[in-house]
């Protein structure tokens, strides 16, 4: 006799908690500053909600840098709602780091480790870099020999002479010896569309250049079209824009 068990088994997705804010999405703002009866959450509360708008304005004007706001009132009037609503006024890059007093005044940590974690949750840093990264199609690749230094019949790569094709224009590159061993890695040959990074030497090999492409149903070879714009680019790392918290 065969018996047989259901099994529900849950997704794994993340789910958000809930809290006693959560539910607040800004400052129920009209376009003039007032504030609404019944909006983004907060009910009542009016002048301080006109006050905190205020607050919102002068650090998009960037008038409030070096500066604190504090508030002040009975438990349950809307402090921490309030500061949220400002936190959500200003965008999701923001951070916004509630503290409980039981966290400060704790036994196993010290109050200032509490208080320095806390803050460099609240700075938020954009960090923006550059790269020089050369990219094209390779129409010369010639590795320059010269004695071994060592001694010995042998003889060493002194450096590589490459030259890139891009829509714009062609250029002529001389290339460290180390760079040669990441072109053989990435079996780099004339007709391949590559970049080379300036700063770190590291090459990466795009695909063969559509000028090559035969015309056949099945290939195992990929085609990417040649590069429109300069030899020498100027480009920021993946993703363009970061926010670093720290």
């Amino acid at each position: 006799m065969s018996s047989s068990v259901k099994i529900d088994v849950q997704k794994s997705s993340k789910t958000k908690r809930i809290a006693a804010h959560t539910h607040i999405k800004g400052l129920g703002l009209r376009e003039d500053g007032t504030a609404l009866p019944l909006a983004a959450g907060l009910v009542g509360q009016t002048q301080a909600r006109e006050a905190a708008g205020i607050v919102v304005d002068l650090i998009r004007c960037k008038k409030m840098a070096g500066r604190a706001l504090l508030m002040a009132g009975a438990p349950g009037t809307g402090k921490t709602a309030l500061a949220l609503g400002i936190a959500q006024e200003l965008g999701p890059k923001v951070p916004f780091c509630p503290m409980i007093g039981s966290e400060v005044y704790s036994h196993e940590v010290k109050k200032t480790e509490i208080l320095a974690e806390n803050f460099r949750r609240a700075i938020g840093l954009r960090i923006e870099e550059k790269k020089e990264v050369f990219e094209g199609e390779v129409t010369e690749l010639t590795p320059e020999e010269t004695e071994n230094p060592l001694g010995g019949y042998g003889k060493t790569i002194a450096h590589v002479i490459i030259g890139l094709k891009t829509v714009k224009g062609t250029k002529q590159l001389k290339l460290d010896p180390t760079i040669y061993e990441s072109l053989q890695k990435e079996r780099v040959a004339v007709g391949d569309v590559i970049y080379i990074e300036a700063n770190s030497g590291s090459v990466k090999r795009v695909g063969r250049s559509d000028a090559y492409a035969t015309e056949v149903d099945l290939e195992a070879e990929e085609y990417v079209p040649l590069p429109k714009g300069d030899c020498l680019l100027y480009t920021s790392p993946s993703p363009r824009d970061r926010q670093k918290s720290r």
